[in-house]
């Protein structure tokens, strides 16, 4: 069972669950690009998750926003870092050490520059790519190929949905998002299911319920397999994370923050 991959994937649901159809598949204007203001993330913040697969821990994720701009290509980007890794009571089992990197442009919140570096038990890769919108173009380590225009990486997708104003979804409402990994665009979509008050790690927090359509392979049951929960607030920080594998089942939950943008509202006393 490949652990973090699948979590990630799963973050990227929680996020594009009613993403506005205004906002998908823009075209920039020659020489111009979108413009997408961020009230949600700051420099400094650090969101720390649990992975509890049945009743064992297994694994803990770590996501941050590192605290210098970096400029690629001229461009000022969020230096967005994941990582996870098993605990080491887990490691006999299948052990994993991996980390993706996004560099997310500041002024239209898509990625310029992405690296993944993955360990799990004897498998490794590495694989990193640049993306140039203009030209939907991405040049990679492996293979350079066509993509939609402001096409997500796995990480850059998490914080640009964060900035979305979600007011207008309507339950049931589904939203398509393209997503690249591994060489691949990965077409999917993703349905908003209302909102509800969860008990988690962190306390009671109001939250928004998301149901995405994953891409089905040996690690999900099925392309219907994880619901998440995000907070109800101006951060959007996804809380809870549970999934139905093809042998068992996965629960990630929000176990730290700090650096928040705003106050988490979503928490109750």
């Amino acid at each position: 069972m490949k652990i973090a991959i699948p979590i990630i994937l799963a973050f990227i649901s929680s996020s594009f669950s009613y993403l506005p159809l205004q906002q998908l598949n823009l075209e920039p204007k020659p020489n111009a690009h979108r413009t997408q203001l961020n009230s949600a993330f700051t420099y400094g913040e650090e969101l720390n998750y649990r992975v509890h697969y049945g009743f064992i821990n297994a694994a803990k994720i770590k996501l941050k926003v590192n605290a210098e701009t970096i400029y690629v290509h001229e461009r000022p980007t969020y230096h967005l870092v994941a990582d996870g890794r098993t605990i080491s009571t887990f490691d006999w089992m299948f052990k994993v050490r991996d980390r993706f990197e996004s560099y997310l442009d500041m002024e239209y919140m898509a990625p310029i520059k992405y690296v993944k570096t993955v360990k799990e038990d004897s498998y490794s890769d590495v694989d990193w790519v640049f993306f140039d919108h203009d030209k939907k173009r991405i040049k990679g380590k492996k293979k350079n190929m066509e993509c939609p225009v402001y096409v997500q990486d796995i990480i850059g997708a998490i914080y640009y949905a964060r900035t979305i104003d979600y007011n207008s979804a309507r339950k049931g409402q589904t939203f398509p998002i393209d997503v690249y990994l591994d060489q691949q665009i990965y077409n999917l979509e993703f349905k908003y299911l209302g909102k509800e008050t969860i008990k988690s790690d962190i306390g009671k927090v109001k939250c928004i319920k998301i149901k995405p359509k994953v891409v089905a392979d040996r690690v999900f049951k099925d392309d219907k397999s994880i619901t998440l929960w995000v907070s109800d607030d101006e951060n959007k920080i996804p809380i809870r994370i549970e999934a139905a594998l093809a042998v068992g089942s996965l629960k990630v939950d929000l176990t730290s923050y700090k650096g928040l943008k705003n106050t988490f509202s979503a928490k109750l006393k």
